[in-house]
């Protein structure tokens, strides 16, 4: 039974816990301190008196309509429909309390048959001439925070230095957003659910109600990151794939089913539907909300980076850590600096033969050297209707890649046609566009445009734009297509790092021959080992998957087929590629290829690629092969792909089956044959690569409404598997202390009612020394558990065999498992190893080397605190919790970086341990540090005491002293500091209703 419809039924006929949307006025918690507070503690326990409101929301009944479950339309509506309670209370309030400050400037949309939409806060009322200048991502903020205001949890001043954007973005100033919605998917959905879950127990150790831990806005998640590639090149590869899946992960699948039951508002998308961005942005994405007749912008926050995908459909929406989601699910407000905003102007049109991965990978890397870590992107230009929605969802897609928090595609025609496509009433679309018409946060290219003011500005012809791809380590190193031979030569050269291999030039050329199921195989540097067609970046997108098939065509009728040995795979987002590629007549050719259907899931792009058949690996291990993978993924660094592919490059899709076809990354495409026809004829690029008027024929013919609602009535029905799984109806979950994947994580023990204050750090050791661009894939891995890890060994003690292991992100739901993981990557660069690659470093007091997590526990032991010293963009790629409970769990106290990733700075506040950055100039290098010394960190023991980003001053036990400047950024991260983390600080608050 699908989990929403179990969701209305309870709607119907029982209480509901209230949800909370951006369009409750009376919002829960505001983020802004008073500067003229004595103590942000008291202000803060003053500031969530308000909490007191829940209870009364509780107290209230909830009823849907009547629905056809089968109808995707009815989800949306009943999303909606969780909604109406919380409007209805906000207009109780407004008048026993105040009315709205902004009462004013509420309008109405007529319907053009007569009545109307629904009641909206109106921006052009305001009458303020700077809001014509505001960038529409920025409206979206705007118009957040004046439906909110109620001069007390958000105030008149918040909505006036939004207003004031132009001025008060370079300031830094914080400002409180509520998103509309919470989305999450299965790695990162699990511990979620598990922290709610063990929330609700500490919650009831408190002596308080466990029902008030419950999601208060709707939260939607999608399984999707559990699926791998074990079989493939395979008619039976999608059947026998997702029966491995749900050997491997019942007790995580039938554990998310109960949390969609034990908890309200919690919409579960089961295995087999597609990836959570492409179902987000096909199904789920609503554009405008309809709350019982309050109309405004859909947003969200999800618990993967590219969340940003949504921003495609002019939704806001961006990555925010699994941490800092469930704080939102549990109604707490974002604080978050007003971000600047980069206008990046497109004109002109791609050239033949360009596709949109194209484009991205060229956004990616102009935008990473523009800098934009930490700000709105904003696309516009005549340019814009060039692009198709697909095209303009690759390019928000890879916000993180690029850095941005989001890559923002205003609304336009080219929207609403997209939302018809997908399945959206005409009502819905005209209701959409009228609103967005009404509140000036719709472009129509047909009308003059009034300029809007930007941050900065960049530009890009899209003629311009040419065939490459990415790698061999980052995303953002793009390579020419025409120089990608000469390119992998000068990597083999280099010394080792991003760009290089420094392999000697005698071992070059050298030959791995072997037998593969009784056929002879060779290998040599640069073969392709993997080829995998997957990633929401682009399956979302018809026009590269379905020239993907031409390619395919073409070569099969010149006589052209992929080598055996190369594991070939292709991971649809969802239900509806598979229906247009069987339209089309090319999922034949892509089969002939090997380019079954393996599952409908993230599979390779995330690390989930599978074994490589043994043959193949014996000959790379053995003769160290540098092999390569090529996929259509949006993240190649190292170790994540495989364990084996030292070479990793993001391409299009019909540049994946290209790659396959030639075998070898080492070739140039424009002078060298990709192989031999079935007439002896040479074969060559050109030969096989289809025209763009041939793509758009296909797409034209292929691509239909009637496949969007069909695939999404399908899974409201879910699938035999998962409506077989049996799960208990209870409130509190049952904790199995022998599971290896469930276990009561130990955050909230012996957790007291007041918060412990903040922490200095005294004679730490350093657990780990790293250099620039260490990700969340080195701090905690999701990929394969290696055979003589510490995760392996606790494994196996637990009667766990290697077959069994499963892989990292499949047990994030199991502390004990996650805590061995953390900097188990088998690519981590440690410093402390002086040269030496692996998941090890030096137990500094002894000399002696260990797994980090055996040092870590050592110095646990001993009762000694431990830092980490990093350099730049420490904790970029994933939004990954685990990157940072693991380091919290393992007594890491503080991160000295050079400079972090967003996300992942804010996970540190949210598990309590301290960022600090280096100053300009400086970094453990230049200061002559060895990551030997022992470090004392000096904070205040009050926390009024303790401002965002001052500097404090870090000592050694070697006489040396230097400043940092304390990333805690907003007033409400101290708050959560002061508490131990965010999690603690939303028990505590809510045990004081």
């Amino acid at each position: 039974m699908y989990c929403r419809a179990r969701f209305a039924s309870r709607l119907a006929s029982t209480t509901a816990v209230a949800s909370f949307s951006p369009s409750v006025c009376s919002r829960v918690s505001s983020p802004i301190a008073s500067p003229s507070s004595a103590s942000s503690v008291s202000f803060w326990n003053k500031r969530y008196r308000s909490l007191s409101f829940l209870s009364s929301l509780r107290s209230l009944r909830c009823s849907a309509p009547r629905l056809h479950w089968r109808s995707p339309e009815s989800l949306r509506i009943l999303a909606r429909t969780s909604v109406p309670v919380v409007e209805r209370f906000h207009r109780r309030i407004a008048t026993t309390a105040s009315e709205h400050p902004f009462k004013g400037v509420m309008a109405s949309i007529p319907k053009p048959g007569g009545g109307e939409f629904g009641k909206f806060y109106s921006l052009p009322a305001l009458n303020d001439p700077r809001i014509d200048r505001l960038p529409y991502s920025i409206r979206i903020l705007l118009e957040s925070a004046i439906r909110n205001c109620d001069n007390f949890q958000v105030t008149k001043d918040d909505v006036e230095k939004i207003i004031d954007w132009e001025n008060t973005s370079p300031k830094q100033v914080e400002i409180p957003f509520k998103p509309a919605r919470v989305l999450l998917q299965d790695f990162t959905g699990v511990p979620a659910v598990v922290d709610l879950a063990s929330m609700r127990d500490a919650m009831k150790n408190l002596g308080n109600d466990p029902k008030k831990i419950n999601p208060l806005v709707p939260v939607d998640l999608v399984i999707d990151h559990s699926v791998q590639v074990d079989v493939a090149r395979s008619e039976n590869a999608v059947q026998e794939n997702m029966e491995l899946e749900f050997k491997r992960n019942k007790e995580r699948f039938a554990f998310l089913k109960w949390g969609s039951s034990a908890f309200h508002n919690m919409l579960v998308v089961p295995p087999g539907s597609g990836i959570v961005h492409q179902v987000n942005l096909e199904y789920l994405g609503r554009v405008v909300f309809n709350s019982d007749g309050m109309l405004y912008p859909d947003s969200v926050v999800g618990t993967d980076s590219h969340t940003t995908m949504i921003d495609g459909l002019g939704v806001a929406g961006w990555g925010v850590g699994g941490i800092e989601a469930e704080a939102a699910m549990l109604g707490q407000p974002m604080s978050m600096v007003l971000p600047g905003v980069v206008g990046f102007k497109l004109s002109g049109k791609l050239r033949d033969g360009v596709t949109a991965t194209d484009l991205v990978l060229t956004v990616t890397q102009m935008l990473r050297k523009h800098g934009v870590v930490g700000k709105f992107v904003e696309f516009y230009g005549e340019g814009m209707g060039e692009l198709s929605l697909s095209d303009r969802a690759t390019i928000a897609n890879m916000s993180p890649e690029y850095g941005a928090t989001m890559g923002f595609f205003p609304v336009d025609h080219v929207t609403l046609q997209y939302l018809k496509l997908t399945g959206r009433s005409d009502e819905t679309v005209s209701m959409i566009e009228a609103y967005l018409r009404a509140n000036k946060m719709f472009v129509d290219y047909n009308e003059p445009q009034q300029e809007r003011a930007y941050s900065s500005y960049l530009q890009l012809d899209l003629a311009e734009v040419e065939p490459c791809i990415s790698g061999p380590k980052r995303p953002h190193d793009r390579v020419p297509l025409k120089e990608m031979k000469a390119d992998w030569h000068a990597c083999l050269d280099n010394n080792v790092g991003f760009k290089g291999f420094a392999e000697p030039k005698e071992e070059q050329n050298k030959v791995s021959k072997f037998t593969f199921h009784g056929l002879p195989a060779e290998l040599r540097h640069g073969s392709v080992v993997i080829a995998a067609i997957t990633s929401c970046t682009n399956t979302s997108n018809p026009s590269v998957m379905l020239g993907a098939g031409l390619v395919a065509k073409k070569a099969y009728e010149l006589g052209l087929e992929v080598k055996p040995w190369i594991k070939t795979s292709l991971a649809p987002g969802s239900g509806v590629v598979t229906k247009y590629l069987l339209q089309s007549g090319l999922q034949k050719y892509l089969n002939q290829q090997g380019f079954n259907i393996v599952g409908y899931g993230c599979t390779t792009c995330i690390g989930n690629s599978g074994d490589l058949d043994e043959s193949v690996a014996s000959a790379i291990s053995e003769n160290d092969i540098i092999a390569a993978a090529v996929l259509s993924g949006n993240r190649n660094f190292e170790g994540r792909v495989h364990p084996l592919t030292r070479a990793n490059y993001l391409a299009s899709p019909p540049l994946v089956v290209a790659y396959a076809l030639a075998g070898t990354v080492d070739i140039d495409f424009e002078k060298e044959p990709i192989g031999t026809g079935k007439s002896g004829k040479s074969i060559y690029f050109k030969d096989i690569w289809p025209s763009n008027d041939e793509i758009a024929q296909v797409v034209q013919s292929s691509v239909l409404p009637d496949m969007f609602k069909s695939t999404y009535e399908a899974i409201t029905k879910g699938n035999p598997m998962w409506n077989q799984l049996s799960v208990p109806a209870s409130m509190l979950y049952s904790w199995d202390p022998n599971s290896t994947y469930i276990h009561e994580p130990p955050y909230f023990k012996n957790m007291t009612v007041e918060p412990p204050g903040p922490h200095g750090v005294k004679d730490a050791y350093c657990l780990l020394n790293f250099g620039d661009s260490v990700t969340t894939d080195h701090i905690s891995p999701a990929g394969s558990i290696q055979k003589d890890s510490p995760a392996a060994k606790f494994l196996l003690e637990r009667g766990v065999d290697k077959k069994d292991f499963n892989s990292y992100g499949s047990r994030r739901g199991n502390d004990e498992v996650m805590a061995r993981g953390t900097f188990a990557n088998i690519r981590i660069v440690n410093k402390l190893l002086k040269g030496e690659v692996g998941p090890k470093t030096i137990h500094v007091p002894t000399g002696e080397k260990l797994y980090v997590y055996d040092a870590a526990m050592r110095y646990k032991a001993a009762g000694q605190d431990t830092i980490v010293l990093a350099g730049a963009e420490y904790g970029s790629g994933s939004s990954r919790d685990w990157a940072a409970k693991g380091p919290m769990l393992l007594g890491v106290k503080a991160v000295i970086a050079k400079s972090f990733e967003r996300i992942h700075r804010s996970n540190l506040v949210g598990m309590g341990i301290i960022p600090l950055c280096f100053k300009p100039g400086e970094d453990a290098d230049s200061l002559g540090l060895t990551g030997h010394e022992r470090y004392s960190i000096d904070l205040p023991n009050k926390i009024s005491e303790i401002r965002p980003g001052q500097d404090v001053t870090v000592t050694t036990d070697t006489g040396k002293s230097f400043t940092c400047a304390v990333r805690f950024d907003t007033e409400v991260e101290l708050a959560y500091f002061d508490h131990g983390g965010i999690l603690p600080f939303v028990i505590r608050n809510l045990n004081k209703e």
